[in-house]
């Protein structure tokens, strides 16, 4: 028997890798990542198989209103346009809207958090009366100033239903970084003579993004049903252009007799918002170090 055999050391995985092997033990999580995936690739696909102009854009009053059937899957709405195919293009739509807000909304409040818990003092409580004033405005409420002060552009919608979800990204990024400066590697790096700006990039932001991760993936879906009451309230993106909401604002004139123009865009928002909660709910599952197994 050879004595030189050495005991054999498992590798230590990632942080990515094993928040990866524990989302993959999450059913839910994984039902609702598939379904974001297949909404999202069906999305960006939909120019591949439908022609935007003739199949989504121009009306065609000879065949309007018509039941799901083996030529309009989903049926066809008040001026005859294919339901499901507007569907499949109002997803494009939606989820920009979404992960541009949140990517947008979340890059700057985390920033401002970030500021404010390391540095504190006078700086804190300046950044966080101010938001404290914009949590005192109901978000529907300040979207709907937002998009009438400035328009029903795309761009307006991402900010309008955006700024809303501000407080919650500094909030949880400050409360993270007030745990984090008090670490012993922090004061190490400060030992040793790294800047504040070194510091703050290389030991605090890295360490609290999870909470940040969780509640974007939460807010997606949060973003996407407001930008969808915009919508129903006449505030969103303009027509032709279709979009969920504006969808489910169309069609509800015609709710008692024809019920699938409203019924098809209602469980496309459901389930988009579903798949999102569930993914955002196993992420929080797989990133909280109380829950390692």
């Amino acid at each position: 028997m050879s004595t030189n055999s050495k005991p054999q050391v498992g590798k230590k995985r990632s942080r990515a890798a094993e928040t990866w092997r524990r989302l993959k033990k999450n059913r839910n999580a994984m039902i609702g990542l598939s379904l974001i995936i297949i909404i999202i690739v069906v999305a960006l696909a939909a120019p591949l198989f439908i022609d935007y102009e003739t199949q989504v854009i121009n009306q065609n009053i000879a065949e309007r209103l018509q039941g799901p059937s083996l030529k309009h899957l989903f049926g066809t709405d008040n001026l005859g346009r294919d339901i499901f195919f507007r569907i499949l293009y109002g997803a494009r739509i939606s989820l920009l809207i979404g992960a541009v807000s949140c990517l947008i909304c979340c890059t700057t409040g985390v920033a401002l958090g970030a500021i404010a818990g390391f540095f504190g003092g006078k700086v804190d409580d300046i950044i966080m009366r101010c938001f404290d004033i914009l949590l005192a405005i109901p978000s529907t409420l300040m979207a709907i100033i937002l998009v009438a002060a400035f328009g029903t552009s795309l761009f307006n919608i991402i900010l309008a239903v955006g700024i809303p979800t501000l407080p919650q990204y500094v909030r949880i990024a400050r409360a993270s970084v007030l745990t984090i400066k008090q670490q012993e590697y922090v004061e190490a790096a400060r030992a040793i003579g790294a800047t504040n700006f070194q510091i703050i990039r290389t030991h605090i932001l890295p360490n609290c993004l999870a909470p940040v991760l969780v509640q974007a993936t939460l807010r997606v879906a949060t973003v996407i049903a407001d930008a969808a009451a915009l919508a129903f309230l006449g505030l969103g993106i303009p027509e032709p252009t279709p979009e969920w909401g504006g969808m489910l604002s169309a069609g509800r004139a015609f709710l008692r007799d024809y019920p699938h123009t409203v019924l098809f865009p209602g469980l496309a928002i459901m389930i988009t918002i579903l798949a999102l909660n569930l993914l955002g709910d196993g992420l929080r599952d797989a990133l909280d170090p109380k829950l390692k197994k």
